[in-house]
């Protein structure tokens, strides 16, 4: 068995640079074919042979199935041969992806609907025409995938007040994901997060209940100061008796500027007093 299987390899190694050798000789052949008509049809053969490509566009050339060697040609004219090149053109400006709503459930069992903006560009135009079949959309479902991925691993608390490490969390993850399709992700917005109704609700009276119980708690506090007022004024008050009787005379003051029809006249309780004593004397 293995002299067998040292022969099968020594006699297939012979054929496979064979196979290479003629494609390699068949293909020069072509191109030189392909020089002889462009050379035979001149002027009129570069009106096909010269190509030319925008400011923002990159062209990917092929020549007889193998990648050109060197660099995407642009921006501006670049040459190729008729019947062996083919070439493909490349946007590099960013584009815009609308991640359409995506129904996920949270960690803590939630159940959201989030939809999301991805800002992303073709860095490299040679890779993304090799590595993969259609950059732009593996892109844009790799970016719902992740947006399901990363919001399912969070409860809601974080999903609504931590927006912006959430989507630098995204980027790094598809920036990593898709650098082998030549795609760079530039940025990530969520747009909104919507909830059901029944969470909404729940969350309103939870947050009413929440302001009631503080603007109670104000209330209290605003209460308990102005009883250390009045007591400390109660007690200025009662070391200095005519300090009673000049609060008593600007209450008046305040009173008669206001124009008012009523007046209302305290009586002193001393006054009271007196007369009740006298009373009792005479009884």
């Amino acid at each position: 068995m293995p002299r067998r299987n040292d022969t099968t390899l020594n006699v297939d190694e012979p054929a496979i640079g064979e196979d290479n050798s003629e494609s390699k000789t068949c293909g020069q052949i072509l191109v030189v074919l392909a020089w002889i008509l462009v050379l035979a049809t001149l002027p009129f053969s570069l009106f096909i042979c010269f190509k030319v490509v925008q400011e923002y566009e990159r062209a990917v050339i092929f020549r007889l199935g193998r990648l050109v060697s060197g660099k995407a040609k642009g921006p501006g004219i670049f040459f190729i041969l008729p019947c062996v090149d083919t070439y493909a053109r490349v946007d590099l400006r960013t584009r815009t992806y609308d991640v359409p709503p995506q129904e996920v459930l949270t960690k803590d069992s939630v159940t959201v609907s989030v939809d999301a903006v991805v800002y992303y560009r073709v860095e490299d135009a040679t890779i993304s025409i090799n590595n993969v079949e259609n950059a732009h959309h593996s892109t844009r479902l790799l970016a719902q995938t992740t947006l399901r991925n990363t919001m399912g691993t969070r409860p809601l608390h974080e999903i609504l007040s931590e927006r912006e490490t959430i989507s630098g969390s995204m980027q790094v993850s598809l920036d990593e994901a898709t650098e082998p399709w030549g795609i760079k992700v530039q940025r990530v917005e969520i747009k909104d997060v919507r909830l059901p109704v029944q969470l909404q609700r729940a969350m309103a009276a939870e947050a009413e209940a929440a302001r009631e119980a503080r603007a109670k708690v104000i209330a209290a506090e605003g209460e308990q100061k102005a009883s250390r007022a009045l007591r400390e004024a109660s007690e200025v008050i009662g070391d200095s008796p005519a300090a009673l009787q000049l609060r008593y005379l600007q209450t008046l003051n305040t009173i008669s500027a206001e124009k008012n029809s009523t007046i209302v006249f305290p009586l002193p309780i001393d006054l009271l007093t007196y007369f009740l004593k006298a009373r009792e004397e005479s009884s």
